[in-house]
């Protein structure tokens, strides 16, 4: 691969994409929203080039140039109520298929969507990529319908799909919201978490790791696949959060069981990453904790 395009660019995952596809002397073009006020996300390098677009607008976007692939991480609204709004859920399948169209356009023969474990629903196994699926939420029902509707239109447009359900990543720009943020923020302020029991089995990828992942999909995916994202390893929740203390503050507290598990809380959330290691030879480099020492980096 020369030349790629990645939406959703300047996100925890996109500019992990974007980091390591410049260290393969990969030129990526980024489209990002046009109000993002996370370009500065970017890594700044002459093989990076910003181009601003809306997804509402990726249906009529032109852009100069023959790319080799096309990356598709954006998605609108992703977090809280919005999650379950049926019509904002709706709208991101058809942008997903507006991208496909715009890679179409741009003579990529290669396009990768991001996919969600929330495709999997409630499951007490490993998530393998043939697993039988059963969103419960709006965003996970329209993510498993982007994924399925995109690959029947690539395969009529002659472009290799591949779909990849990641599960959770963290690493430099990660959401403010989510735990691990949440979890460093208060233990870098001597405060005491309050969190659930957080006896889940969990699955966490650094950000680096994640983006190698995905570019090495992008290279050498096999066409119709979909593949599960995370390190493979399974670990209670809690021990995760015990990592974090130990490194940043070990005097502090966790106040285990303070908070109630939201209806339908996934319990087994662990990737089965096989066929990915297999297909792409890919391997996870980064440890939980060399990923915390890292974040932590200024």
């Amino acid at each position: 691969m020369r030349k790629i395009i990645v939406t959703g660019a300047t996100g925890c995952v996109g500019s992990a994409v974007v980091r390591q596809a410049i260290a393969q002397g990969i030129e990526v073009t980024c489209i990002v929203h046009k109000d993002s006020k996370r370009v500065s996300n970017l890594p700044q390098s002459e093989r990076v080039h910003v181009v601003k677009c809306n997804l509402s607008d990726y249906s009529s976007l032109e852009l100069a140039g023959q790319y080799d692939a096309f990356i598709h991480l954006s998605w609108e609204k992703t977090f809280g109520a919005s999650r379950d709004d049926a019509e904002i859920q709706t709208r991101n399948i058809q942008y997903t298929l507006d991208a496909v169209r715009l890679a179409h356009r741009c003579g990529c023969s290669v396009f990768v969507g991001a996919g969600s474990q929330a495709e999997y629903g409630v499951q007490t196994q490993d998530l393998t990529p043939t697993l039988s699926v059963c969103p419960e939420s709006g965003y996970g029902i329209a993510k498993y319908a982007a994924g399925k509707l995109s690959a029947m239109l690539c395969k009529s447009l002659g472009i290799r799909h591949n779909w990849v359900r990641i599960l959770s990543v963290y690493g430099p720009n990660d959401g403010e919201n989510t735990l691990i943020s949440y979890a460093i923020r208060e233990l870098k302020a001597g405060r005491s978490p309050e969190l659930t029991k957080c006896e889940q089995m969990w699955d966490y990828l650094y950000a680096d790791d994640a983006g190698d992942a995905i570019l090495s999909v992008t290279a050498k995916g096999i066409d119709g696949k979909t593949y599960p994202l995370g390190s493979g390893k399974g670990r209670k929740l809690s021990e995760y959060i015990e990592d974090i203390r130990k490194t940043i503050n070990p005097s502090v507290e966790i106040r285990y069981g303070v908070k109630e598990y939201y209806p339908h809380q996934p319990m087994h959330l662990v990737a089965d990453i096989r066929e990915l290691k297999e297909d792409t030879g890919w391997e996870p480099q980064i440890s939980f904790r060399e990923g915390i020492s890292l974040f932590l980096k200024p």
